[in-house]
């Protein structure tokens, strides 16, 4: 594809509907524009009432209610949507309609006030200070591109042009957990406002080392955020908003299912310091009114993990990154009767350093290296030099691309018909070093059983590699929709969506070893350009659906099917002992259903469920030569329920209002391996909480309740050196929340 084609397709995606397109430019029509610009500055603005896909959104004053600081607690709100809770903030696994990944790339795309996150494993984090979440179901790649193949979440911080000048936040908690926050509002000027928010969490945790009696997933974070916003003239609109994090960590509370404990001799955690900064500047013209949004990221992050997570010495890992991201989205949109349209370029880069030793200890020589070695040859049996050594690897990794999208949609009587389409190019390249110096003596068995000491061997391993691929990708949709007269819309679209491809990082290990112990003449030889590298997976989307609403009720219903293809899987290569792989295994699909309704029967009672079905299986996938065709994919809920009630009543003596709301989340069943021998059953956790305040919020009193009935279930299964871990989800949590307001 020669660059002048892209060039002119680029100028065409941005440009070519410009003539069509006329605002007006009188003084009201001067306020228009101006909010016509700050919705501009996001794609994804459509009202979840207009949409032709499957959105769940929840505004601030309800995230709050529900105690929802970070993405994960839309988790079975939003049909079809599951995030289970386990290890660390940095898995942050998440599944759509049967769609996941347990490392590497995600399936779901993130924005927060437009600005993408490139990396997963920072997904996972806190923030207090929300307008409104949204969660986009079914493939939105063509506005979001890479890894929006299950769909979109969106995060939209608070406005510094409203609300109080100061809000403060105070709670406490079950676990000694500890939570604070404040935002101050400042009007600079007349076209100038700004805001700054920080938020802090402890907590000691709930789960305990039983070698130690210690607690070991206790959490510190603390968080800021700076968001100013500048309209020097009507047409014109500036948003920066910069936040840096800090999380220190404990985690990974497995438990080994023989003895139902968690207990390990050496500490798990991970630590993780972020900075992101993006700014978005709109302009508005008679025929034009384009957008730019630029930002830049950093991610430093470190897992240690206790891998073998027992109390004996196997072996440890260690990850530490530095990762840097940058983005550029420019795109115009525009409308003119009937039409209206959007378009644009898209360009990443993301360059990272990891350093990622193994560290083999005494146990893990005797019982993974010297026991298989001595088994095969017991006449000259071996023993090692030190009792400890390490498998080092490091990476640096270069992940770029560009993408050119255009969005089309024209209107005619009660019909809306869209098209658009986006063309993806990504490259990744790893240059990559591992080492290993170590060695180990071998000795003769005598037949009287003497030992007398044969040969010296030591093991000098040095080697380093580059490696590179790059991913196209043609993505489609097109959608239809009808106005059910006043009451709502029918739609139906058909998209396509993509996961990207890359390299296992953590199968380097894994390959060093077996390089060594096949120098000890055993053990099985890989080429790291065959395990490490996977290619992307993409999926065709048919979904249809309903959106309706009356005076105190509205309701959604979709259908939807899903073909997979290239299915990434994580999975353990024959002869692993500290990897893990990422595989194109299968070809799956999906399909199932889901319904959401919010029913107002009385001024004080409002009601709220949603339910999600998903029948996700195998159609073919073969390992070890057994087949997994019609078996359900792993780690996807079939059923995801939420249902609430919230009862609303005055207190006079108080001068406030009381609300009481009770709330069930469900989930399950779940598989966890390929071929569905275990499960972990449906289960539902209930909520409830107790909130006083006066008519505005200037002060609330909230008392909260979550899985206050002690539910026990299981949110993660897995395998490691021949053992079955799992972890249990958190127990019943309470506590109570302050906020305050100031207007001064």
């Amino acid at each position: 594809m020669s660059n002048r084609f892209l060039i002119t397709l680029a100028a065409a995606c941005l440009y070519l509907p410009l003539m069509a397109t006329e605002l007006p430019d009188s003084a009201h029509a001067r306020h228009r524009t101006l909010r016509a610009i700050e919705v501009m500055g996001v794609k994804q603005d459509a009202a979840a009432s207009d949409a032709t896909a499957a959105v769940t959104q929840v505004r601030g004053t309800r995230l709050r209610e529900l105690g929802i600081n970070a993405a994960k607690g839309l988790s079975e709100i939003a049909p079809n949507f599951f995030v289970p809770d386990y290890g660390s903030r940095m898995t942050s696994s998440i599944y759509v309609r049967g769609l996941g990944s347990r490392m590497d790339q995600p399936v779901v795309g993130l924005t927060v006030d437009g600005v993408p996150y490139l990396n997963k494993d920072s997904y996972d984090f806190d923030i207090d200070d929300v307008d409104r979440m949204e969660i986009w179901r079914g493939a939105q790649s063509v506005l979001n591109g890479r890894n929006a193949m299950a769909g979109q979440i969106n995060i939209y911080t608070r406005s510094p042009w409203s609300g109080p000048r100061l809000r403060l936040m105070a709670g406490y908690g079950r676990g000694n957990t500890w939570r604070g926050g404040a935002v101050w509002r400042l009007r600079l000027s007349e076209h100038a406002a700004t805001n700054f928010s920080a938020y802090m969490r402890s907590t000691d945790g709930f789960f305990r080392n039983a070698a130690t009696g210690a607690l070991i997933d206790g959490e510190k974070q603390g968080s800021a955020r700076w968001k100013t916003s500048w309209r020097p003239a009507g047409h014109i609109s500036v948003t920066n908003t910069a936040s840096a994090s800090v999380l220190r960590q404990g985690g990974y509370p497995y438990r080994e299912a023989a003895s139902g404990l968690v207990a390990r001799n050496d500490t798990c955690f991970y630590r993780r310091t972020t900075f992101s900064d993006g700014l978005t500047m709109s302009w508005a013209g008679r025929r034009i009114v384009a957008t730019s949004l630029t930002s830049v990221q950093y991610l430093d992050d470190n897992m240690t993990l206790d891998q073998d997570f027992t109390t004996a010495d196997l072996f440890t890992l260690t990850q530490k990154r530095r990762e840097w991201g940058f983005t550029e989205d420019l795109f115009t949109r525009g409308s003119r009767g009937a039409y209206s349209w959007l378009g644009g370029v898209f360009g990443f880069y993301r360059p990272s350093r990891m350093h990622a030793p193994v560290d083999f200890k005494d146990q893990g020589i005797a019982q993974l290296i010297e026991k298989h070695r001595n088994d095969a040859n017991p006449d000259y049996p071996i023993e090692w030099f030190t009792r400890r050594f390490t498998l080092g690897s490091d990476f640096r990794t270069s992940d770029g691309g560009f993408a050119i999208y255009h969005e089309s949609r024209w209107t005619s009587g009660q019909w809306t018909f869209e098209g658009a389409i986006r063309y993806d190019y990504e490259r990744v390249s790893l240059d990559w070093h591992s080492a290993c110096s170590t060695g180990y003596n071998t000795v003769h068995v005598l037949p009287d059983g003497t030992r007398e000491p044969y040969l010296s061997t030591p093991i000098e391993i040095d080697e380093s590699g580059h490696m590179a691929r790059s991913f196209h990708q043609l993505l489609p949709k097109i959608a239809i929709s009808y106005r059910v007269g006043s009451i709502g819309d029918a739609y139906l679209n058909i998209a396509k969506g993509y996961k990207a491809g890359g390299y296992n990082l953590q199968m380097f290990s894994d390959v060093l070893q077996q390089k060594l112990m096949t120098l000890m003449g055993f053990g099985m030889n890989y080429d790291p350009d065959d395990v490490v590298s996977y290619r992307p997976e993409t999926s065709w989307n048919y979904e249809g659906g309903v959106h309706l609403h009356g005076t105190r009720w509205s309701a959604d219903a979709t259908l939807f099917y899903i073909d997979t293809r290239d299915r990434q899987l994580t999975t353990f290569p024959a002869g692993t002992t500290t990897g893990r792989i990422m595989t194109n295994a299968a070809r799956a699909r999906s399909y199932g259903a889901e319904a959401s309704l919010a029913w107002q029967p009385c001024r004080e009672l409002q009601l709220s469920a949603a339910y999600g079905y998903t029948n996700a299986t195998f159609r073919s996938y073969t390992s070890g030569g057994v087949s997994y065709r019609g078996k359900k994919l792993p780690y996807a809920p079939a059923h995801t329920l939420f249902m609430s009630a919230e009862w609303t009543t005055p207190v006079r003596a108080a001068g406030a209002i009381l609300r009481a709301e009770t709330h069930l989340r469900g989930a399950g069943p779940i598989y966890w391996d390929d071929a569905n021998a275990f499960r972990q059953k449906f289960y539902a956790t209930l909520g409830a909480h107790i909130t006083l305040a006066p008519e505005g919020e200037k002060w609330s009193v909230k008392v909260w309740g979550e899985n206050i009935t002690d539910t026990r279930y299981d949110t993660f299964y897995f395998v490691s050196v021949g053992r079955t871990f799992l972890q249990q989800g958190r127990p019943w949590q309470a506590g109570i929340t302050l906020r305050y307001a100031i207007d001064y």
